[in-house]
């Protein structure tokens, strides 16, 4: 039996190397799906509850698309506004609903701890899609695929990694999601690069410490990074006290290619968790890396799709049935 089956997938503290390993071996066999070269119906008549209380497209979407190329078929809730939520309802008695209406809920929330306290009224697995400024999971094992992918490109693997994580660390919950996945590998190296108001949060550092990595804090974009991967991260507008305070830090941390050749190597992968800030004031990734071969942030979007499907088919136990349920695709379709 699937250690998956029917759990909340709530933080990636659940996770060790043996998980990570089995949701990456089904997020592998999805691609047939994906691609739209094949497709399944192994969830017909399983219903996703996709409950979205704060702005999210990527997330959004990915979640649902999923669910639907595993067959199945997708309720949203979208805003607090537009729910119970609004009218004093607690989130317990919302899980107790809406469980009796979904066989698995993916859930984001802007309160920290959220999804989990919604977890406790569910009668069914929920997935955290992201609770405010504490975790991201599944962007985390989406980043982590995406980086052993890109790694075995060129030949290498995770253990040894250098990456350097750069902009609002502080409030970027990608980031601190993706930093504990890491240490669960071997000799990796960080370098954060922040300012010092948004640099990485002391428990994470405690964190890669006792996990016996290394790592170096810089307040700026000076220097030559040996880094393997350039993860960029987008100033967290929504958790600032106001906009005057996020504007402070705006356009800080600048990646364009003149900067890119002068700093990094030239293999080195660029990812961001999206959205990028392309406003002319932030243009944290600027439009001249989209030519780049190195700039992954597409392929990481594209791999948020094949995770999300693996966590769908392991918490409902149909991971070793999805090819039982494949039928052809009855269209033409050609995907670059």
């Amino acid at each position: 039996m699937s250690r998956f089956l029917g759990q909340h997938i709530l933080s990636v503290n659940q996770f060790d190397l043996d998980a990570i390993t089995q949701i990456f071996n089904v997020a592998d066999t999805m691609q047939v799906y994906t691609r739209r070269e094949k497709r399944t119906t192994v969830l017909d008549g399983a219903i996703l509850g996709n409950l979205f209380f704060e702005p999210s497209t990527r997330t959004r979407v990915s979640f649902g698309t999923a669910f639907n190329l595993l067959g199945g078929e997708v309720r949203e809730t979208v805003g607090v506004s537009n729910s119970a939520l609004a009218k004093g309802e607690s989130l317990y008695d919302t899980a107790r609903v809406l469980s009796g209406y979904s066989d698995v809920i993916a859930m984001r929330h802007p309160d920290a701890g959220s999804v989990e306290e919604f977890s406790k009224g569910s009668r069914v697995p929920c997935i955290n899609g992201g609770d405010g400024p504490n975790e991201h999971p599944t962007q985390a094992l989406l980043d982590l695929y995406t980086i052993k992918k890109e790694l075995a490109f060129h030949q290498r693997d995770i253990n040894g990694l250098h990456i350097a994580m750069v902009g609002d660390l502080k409030f970027g919950r990608t980031v601190h999601s993706l930093a504990k996945l890491l240490c669960l590998f071997k000799d990796i190296r960080f370098t954060f690069i922040a300012p010092t108001e948004l640099g990485m949060p002391d428990y994470i550092l405690d964190t890669i410490t006792n996990a016996g990595h290394q790592f170096n804090i810089q307040d700026s974009l000076d220097g030559q990074f040996d880094a393997d991967i350039c993860y960029q991260t987008r100033v967290q507008e929504e958790r600032f006290p106001s906009k005057e305070e996020a504007n402070k830090y705006r356009g800080k941390f600048r990646l364009n290619q003149a900067i890119y050749t002068q700093h990094f190597k030239s293999k080195t992968v660029i990812m961001h968790p999206l959205p990028r800030d392309s406003r002319a004031d932030a243009n944290e990734l600027d439009n001249d890396l989209n030519q780049n071969p190195n700039l992954a942030i597409f392929r990481q979007t594209d791999n948020g799709v094949l995770v999300r499907m693996a966590l769908f088919a392991l918490a409902l136990g149909v991971e070793n049935k999805v090819k039982d349920y494949e039928r052809a695709v009855p269209w033409h379709y050609h995907s670059n």
